[in-house]
């Protein structure tokens, strides 16, 4: 059987102007992410990864780190397919709908940094409105089509794996999130309440024959607990 390892990228630059950067501490969550493959004694025949800059960066720190504990690593490939989903988009969508019950949401999103508990309550509310349908059709991508594109990618990817071939998939809460969704068949709240646990640089494993998907191992985290460093542990 074949080995796809879902990782998710590192943490994120949340509360800056551009998210899509890794901070100093998920630059080092990807690194140690690579050592701890590398002790493993782990080869990774493919690489593919989302076209996000985070994922990108993770995956290249990662391999880095592999190739220096003299681990061969193989070239990252992209496909787009593992990209995150629109989180500013179900904000601007859901958002308006959620002012007259939570009245102060707008500014607690805007400061999403210093209210990160409230933050991640509203958030998650409009996650759930989102892949319910309960959102405008004004160009969003829904739930169904992010399901839909992610699927894509995973039967691309088994369609050019080999037969035993160990795969990383350097990606994101969400994607990972709808393939659990996909793989297991639990609903799409039951994978979102998945989602909110997944930490940065998490290891995920699904075993694959041909295009038969079963799920390994779920947000292994063993690379940052063995460093006895809880500051690598970070969910964004």
């Amino acid at each position: 059987m074949g080995n796809l390892y879902l990782i998710r990228h590192g943490q994120a630059s949340f509360g800056a102007d551009d998210y899509d950067v890794l901070s100093p501490v998920g630059v080092r969550q990807s690194q140690a992410l690579g050592e701890h493959l590398a002790q493993l004694g782990l080869h990774l025949d493919r690489c593919v990864a989302g076209d996000l800059r985070r994922q990108q960066d993770t995956a290249r720190h990662a391999l880095q780190a592999m190739n220096a504990s003299g681990c061969p690593v193989p070239a990252i490939e992209t496909d787009p397919a593992f990209n995150e989903f629109d989180a500013d988009g179900v904000i601007r969508a859901l958002l308006p709908g959620l002012l007259t019950e939570e009245p102060h949401a707008r500014e607690i999103l805007r400061n999403g940094a210093r209210n990160r508990s409230e933050f991640q309550r509203l958030f998650a509310l409009m996650v759930q409105r989102w892949h319910a349908g309960e959102h405008a059709d004004d160009g969003l991508e829904t739930w169904q089509a992010f399901t839909a594109r992610v699927e894509a990618g995973l039967q691309r990817l088994l369609g050019t794996a080999g037969s035993g071939e160990n795969i990383a998939v350097f990606t994101s809460g969400g994607t990972i999130a709808a393939l659990l969704h996909l793989v297991t068949r639990i609903t799409p709240s039951q994978a979102f309440a998945l989602n909110w646990q997944i930490i940065n640089t998490s290891l995920s494993q699904l075993k694959f024959r041909g295009r038969d998907v079963a799920l390994a191992s779920f947000n292994s985290q063993a690379h940052v607990q063995l460093l006895r460093a809880p500051e690598l542990i970070t969910y964004r």
